[in-house]
């Protein structure tokens, strides 16, 4: 044997590179972290568990997978990396092992108009390629079947160099074919304006016609409407001539003069769609979604029928099917069609979609058709979406990074996902996983318990071990890992009905249910049964129907859960009256802010391809306000201090004594009942965890007038000890008068309930149908569907 490998053998025989089999966290303190140190085994399965907020993600996301991402990029030379984002070091003292990490998220998949299930996974490039070749007619190469790529023509002259400095000029046309609809632009839809919504036809411009958010007469809006002098200000608009309304709704960019100043005019209708309907409707501010909603309607382009291509896209065939006709097919029977299908001059592309379409089936997402927008795919299906591209990679001794994959799945799919996640592992990869879930905690190889409570009560380790050990531990995890919800002895009695007759959205078929109202309903199912089509299809939208759904909230690093929830509206009135002076003093984003940060607490230093340095601002010290504005109180607290108090202790700050404030007790008491009486007032919402922010969601939207409240999945995110709280919650809005409607996989949620609505018997295709109505202790004694076996053996009936 040679030195060189006598040297690099291990002390227990082993090569020394084979004793690299641990990831090595020490003194970790990302976000509320406590000099957390673990040991994490590689090539095995290891579940991270813990109360929602306890720094399961902190631990997992902010500190193990950013940290490897950052080495990663950190091999690329400072060219490359200044188009990439500056990741910073996460706060932590040693990371040993860590391997190239992966990360499948939560997070949406974007709502861009123009993407759909097809383009995120690569499925219509292949789709494009198989018709360029193999299309009939032939209409030209890929870009000929993209709804992205529009047509283009030219003609002119060109210049043509022929040596010794002779030149020609010629000339030439262009045209490049693209599927792109003209009409709708490759959306698929084309928007109406209802003009009534814009102006009153009765009043004049300068007395107040527009009814557009934002477009007062007073501002510039004002000097750019009278300096154009396309029309009468004083003159109703309902009088205006042909020409005169053009100008107003749809004049073109056109460069004026006002007031010596070189300004654009554009007609109202082309400057709203730029302005507004170019934005995610998630995104936009509540009064000016309002006014899209009232103002606009979409209806399916009458030039492509909503399929987002040119004819010259739709009329070229593969077996009589164009691919638009292959996009709305549902995935499993396009696996079949194409398996059905032998060119050998394209096999090996036919073989790649093959497999890409069966790993939809394999991951629980067969119902799905690849021309679903991306933006209608819920948490769960939009994490499943972004597996496909690692099912089948022969890519082994990766970091796999999950978060919650079970969310928005049935008990009859969690055993799916297990298999998938256990196979990833067998290939010789490390999973880590973020999980609530009994069922998915169960197969882990290793099991990290963070706790032992929320926010600042939590970010010590608690537990590390097999699930045996968590299971006899006294930990909250393991306190509640064998829950079992009981049935109710006794049902609530229905004060009435919502009627849904003839429910066809999507793959419900001519559904006919009766929705009791003044009680707890559960409709459940499989994945892809119908459930939400259902419910967002024919009961949303309905008069006093309150939805509260599973997107996102938005917010910057200077939203917190004081200025979501409105909540930092009467906390200013109040230390304004108190104080004699404006509300306005007591916002960090407006007049009390620091100069020196502008009110952010902290200084960016931009270092170019190195990460930005972010540093506590010395003027305030990270208070954010300025020094005059700290020395007005209330109740003996400035408002810095008010904003770092956590929920439970401002309900009782507020709740009597000099700082009685009704209005702030009321929002602080909806937060502390959905759960979050741990979180600081002006913690920013960048930091909080997936199911933090579902519930500060619920608890903002609680505040709404309603009296059907419809929650869809409302445990995402929860830790089993929460669930009770949240059934509690339910319970009491029942009990106040309300209606519930829960869209629910959680089997103690199922339990808990008056009604149940069981869709299925399948997803996709194979669903759309309502196959069970009844009480849970029905459902359970039947057993007659899916839903009905698993809550049966869940109750231990």
């Amino acid at each position: 044997m040679s030195l060189a490998m006598r040297t690099a053998e291990h002390s227990s025989g082993l090569p020394v590179a084979d004793s690299h089999d641990l990831i090595r966290v020490h003194g970790a303190r990302e976000n509320n972290l406590k000099d957390v140190s673990v040991e994490i085994p590689k090539r095995r399965m290891t579940v991270f568990t813990g109360v929602s907020g306890s720094g399961k993600s902190s631990l997992v996301f902010a500190t193990i997978a950013a940290e490897s991402q950052r080495m990663i990029n950190e091999t690329y030379s400072a060219f490359v990396q200044g188009f990439m984002p500056s990741l910073s070091r996460p706060d932590v003292d040693v990371l040993e092992g860590l391997t190239t990490a992966i990360i499948v998220d939560q997070e949406p998949m974007g709502s861009n108009p123009r993407s759909t299930v097809g383009t995120a996974t690569d499925a219509n490039a292949m789709l494009r390629i198989l018709y360029s070749r193999l299309g009939d007619p032939h209409i030209g190469s890929p870009n000929a079947y993209s709804f992205n790529v529009p047509s283009v023509r030219a003609s002119g002259a060109i210049t043509v160099e022929r040596g010794e400095g002779k030149t020609k000029t010629e000339k030439a046309t262009f045209h490049r074919l693209g599927g792109m609809c003209p009409r709708c632009e490759g959306t698929g839809s084309v928007t109406d304006f209802d003009l009534a919504a814009l102006y009153d036809p009765d009043k004049s411009l300068s007395g107040g016609a527009l009814t557009i958010p934002g477009y007062s007469m007073d501002g510039w809006y004002g000097r750019i409407f009278s300096g154009s002098g396309f029309f009468d200000m004083d003159k109703p608009i309902g009088k205006f001539s042909k020409r005169e309304l053009h100008d107003l709704l749809y004049k073109e960019p056109t460069k004026i003069k006002v007031e010596g100043i070189n300004l654009t005019y554009e007609g109202l209708i082309p400057k709203i769609q730029k302005s507004m309907l170019s934005k995610d409707p998630e995104a936009m501010q509540p009064h000016i979604r309002a006014f899209v909603d009232r103002a606009i309607t979409f209806m399916t382009c009458p030039e492509c029928g909503g399929t987002r291509l040119s004819k010259e896209a739709l009329s070229s065939k593969i077996k009589g099917k164009n691919i638009a006709d292959l996009c709305s097919m549902q995935i499993t029977d396009l696996a079949e069609w194409v398996r059905g299908f032998e060119e050998p001059s394209v096999a090996p592309l036919v073989q790649g979609l093959q497999h890409l379409l069966d790993s939809f089936a394999e991951i629980g997402l067969g119902y799905l058709s690849l021309d679903r927008p991306t933006g209608t795919l819920s948490g769960g299906e939009a994490q499943r979406t972004k597996m496909i591209r690692h099912l089948g990679s022969s890519l082994t001794d990766i970091t796999y990074v999950f978060d919650e994959p079970t969310i928005g799945l049935h008990p009859h799919d969690i055993q799916r996902m297990n298999r998938l996640l256990l196979q990833l592992r067998d290939k010789g990869n490390t999973v880590l996983v973020v999980e609530h879930k009994p069922e998915a905690i169960a197969i882990a190889d290793h099991v990290v318990d963070l706790g032992p409570g929320a926010g600042a009560n939590g970010g010590t380790v608690c537990f590390e071990g097999t699930v045996e050990g968590l299971r006899a531990s006294e930990t909250i995890t393991g306190r509640h890992l064998d829950d079992r919800a009981a049935l109710k002895k006794s049902v609530r009695s229905s004060s009435g009905a919502l009627e849904v007759r003839g429910a066809s959205e999507h793959n419900l078929r001519e559904v006919d249910v009766d929705i009791p109202l003044g009680v707890l309903v559960v409709v459940t199912g499989v994945a892809g049964s119908g459930k939400s089509s259902l419910i967002h299809g024919s009961v949303a939208g309905r008069d006093g129907v309150l939805v509260i759904d599973q997107s996102g909230i938005r917010g910057s690093r200077r939203s917190n859960p004081a200025t979501y929830t409105g909540l930092l509206d009467p906390i200013r009135k109040a230390f304004a009256k108190a104080n004699g002076v404006k509300p306005a003093l007591f916002s960090s984003n407006s007049e009390g802010a620091c100069p020196t940060c502008n009110g952010a607490g902290v200084i960016y230093t931009d270092l170019g391809v190195m990460a930005t340095v972010e540093s506590t601002c010395e003027e305030c010290e990270g208070k954010r306000f300025q020094a005059a504005v700290l020395e007005y109180t209330l109740g003996g607290k400035n408002i810095a201090e008010v904003l770092g108090m956590s929920v439970a202790a401002a309900e009782e700050f507020f709740g009597d004594g000099e700082a009685r404030t009704p209005a702030a007790h009321k929002v602080l008491g909806r937060l502390s009942d959905v759960g979050l009486g741990y979180l600081t007032l002006g913690q920013p919402l960048t930091t909080l965890s997936g199911g933090e922010r579902q519930r500060l969601k619920l608890a903002s939207q609680m505040a709404e007038k309603g009296d059907v409240y419809v929650l869809d999945e409302p445990t995402t995110g929860l830790h089993l000890a929460d669930v009770e709280q949240l059934l509690g919650l339910l319970d009491r809005l029942v009990d106040s008068g309300k209606s519930v409607i829960v869209i629910e996989h959680h089997q103690a949620v199922m339990a808990h309930a008056d009604w149940i609505i069981d869709l299925g018997p399948g997803a996709g295709h194979d669903g759309g149908r309502v196959v069970f109505e009844g009480t849970p202790a029905d459902l359970v004694a039947a057993r007659s569907t899916l839903t009905g076996e698993h809550l049966a053996a869940y109750v231990r009936a």
